[in-house]
């Protein structure tokens, strides 16, 4: 696996990420990572690699788009010296164009969306040993659907950047494509946005995978 022995991994985004983890800082005892994939990516990578004491934070926070990760990245990223960091957003960049379309001064573009996060990324990336570069998702198999289109553009942004920056990248939308073959998207999240627990272990399982985690990981003594 690609995190080592007492590596910090920080994981930030929106309200996917936060799934009413701990404040200020989410992590520790009494579901302080959260509800959602944070905390799955946690307890796999701690049960199957307890040698490598890996520390896990979640500052995902609900509502986010990416104008917010740059107004908090300081206290949110910097201050909190990770060795790996992992970003997912974009959804309600997305989303705010179609819930509240007349609200303008709440939309991302595009263009925004992608200079921000390069922004962001050149500036965190000396300090890190290893960037994760998460695509936000629709749970819509209708490509064709108009909030689904947008979200596969905003994913190539990601996907682009990843390669740009040498960062592992999780396409978490071909993740969802693959269960919605079988399972009405509703059933995986009402709203095609907040997943269920299964949502949610497709994501930590798409996660992992990029990380080259082993699940036959023998545990050294």
């Amino acid at each position: 696996m690609k995190l080592g022995s007492n590596d910090k991994l920080v994981m930030i985004g929106d309200s996917i990420t936060d799934c009413d983890r701990k404040r200020p800082v989410g992590e520790g005892l009494f579901e302080g990572l959260g509800r959602g994939y944070v905390t799955l990516v946690n307890a796999l990578i701690t049960s199957t690699y307890p040698e490598l004491a890996i520390r896990v934070a979640n500052v995902g926070s609900s509502g986010n788009t990416t104008r917010d990760l740059k107004d908090r990245w300081q206290t949110d990223v910097l201050d909190l010296h990770p060795d790996w960091l992992s970003i997912m957003i974009g959804t309600n960049d997305v989303w705010r164009q179609y819930d509240q379309p007349t609200i303008t001064e709440s939309h991302v573009y595009i263009d925004e969306y992608e200079a921000t996060l390069r922004s962001l990324i050149t500036e965190t990336l000396p300090i890190l040993k290893g960037l994760i570069l998460m695509t936000p998702f629709y749970i819509e198999p209708n490509r064709h659907d108009a909030m689904r289109s947008t979200m596969d553009q905003y994913s190539q942004v990601v996907k682009r950047l990843a390669e740009e920056y040498g960062a592992l990248f999780v396409d978490t939308q071909a993740a969802f494509d693959r269960l919605m073959i079988h399972i009405y998207p509703a059933t995986i999240a009402w709203d095609r946005v907040h997943p269920s627990m299964v949502g949610h272990m497709a994501i930590a399982r798409a996660f992992l995978q990029e990380l080259g985690f082993n699940s036959e990981h023998e545990v050294q003594q």
